[in-house]
């Protein structure tokens, strides 16, 4: 009797190429749907701006700027990176409630990339941005708000806006990824996004304020992006103010970027 071993050829795999960016654009727009399907989620960057620009600019635009209108044309562009960088909070807090579930455990179990969830979070929150800008340009615009310098160089504002609110939320991703609750990130967000927002020339003309908030005004990056969205869609310097943002923009990816994906390899 003879035996016939058959040996087992190794199953052939077809890496295919992108693979994590594959991954994450799939995992992006699981991030999308979830969000679309809980459209609460949307208030902070929907009816919160509303209410910012309604009150500062009737309490506020006559006293600043001799009139609701000129206020309203100066403050608008600057709450509009306000609202984008609070968006970028939410990555942060979904990021550590998702992490609490367990729903990283579940996609560890699929041959994906291991940043793969990272990154496909972090770009589906981007429709938050968008959300954001879009809202406030539409009720700004009953409100009498009006783009001075063309729709190019205004879409250019927003797209800015956009940019430098996603490099600051890697940021809160880290943050996300180092603490245990998703109070505690939103908690710490809040007191970084205030004195970074609000010491700005938003309110008020930086050169109205005390001297030592002055001083602060003048180094915080994010005057520098209030000014060049303001110079994109109304008029003014631009192109120092670009540059501030754009070297701002990838100091901040260079610097949170690698420290949060190290932090989540160590979590997830």
């Amino acid at each position: 009797m003879t035996l016939t071993a058959e040996r087992a050829l190794p199953a052939r795999t077809t890496r295919r190429p992108f693979g994590l960016a594959r991954h994450s654009l799939a995992l992006a727009r699981r991030s999308l749907i979830k969000t679309m399907r809980s459209p609460e989620q949307l208030l902070d960057v929907t009816l919160q701006p509303v209410i910012f620009v309604v009150l500062f600019v009737y309490l506020l635009g006559g006293a600043v700027a001799g009139s609701t209108h000129a206020y309203l044309q100066q403050l608008l562009p600057a709450i509009m990176v306000q609202t984008t960088m609070f968006g970028g909070m939410a990555t942060g807090v979904n990021l550590n409630t998702d992490i609490g579930k367990g729903v990283f455990d579940r996609f560890r179990s699929l041959p994906i990339g291991r940043s793969a969830p990272l990154v496909g979070s972090v770009l589906g929150d981007l429709i938050r941005y968008v959300v954001a800008v879009v809202s406030l340009l539409v009720f700004g615009s009953l409100m009498g708000f009006r783009v001075e310098t063309g729709a190019l160089p205004a879409l250019a504002g927003c797209l800015l806006a956009i940019l430098f609110a996603f490099c600051v939320s890697w940021a809160f991703v880290l943050v996300g990824m180092l603490v245990r609750e998703p109070g505690a990130v939103q908690g710490i967000a809040f007191l970084a996004l205030f004195p970074l927002t609000f010491g700005t020339s938003m309110i008020a003309p930086a050169d109205t304020l005390p001297s030592w908030l002055r001083a602060w005004v003048e180094v915080n990056p994010v005057t520098h992006v209030m000014d060049a969205v303001r110079g994109l869609m109304v008029g003014g310097p631009v192109a120092g103010p670009v540059l501030w943002t754009l070297a701002w923009s990838a100091l901040f990816v260079a610097v949170f970027a690698p420290l949060a994906v190290r932090a989540y390899r160590r979590r997830a």
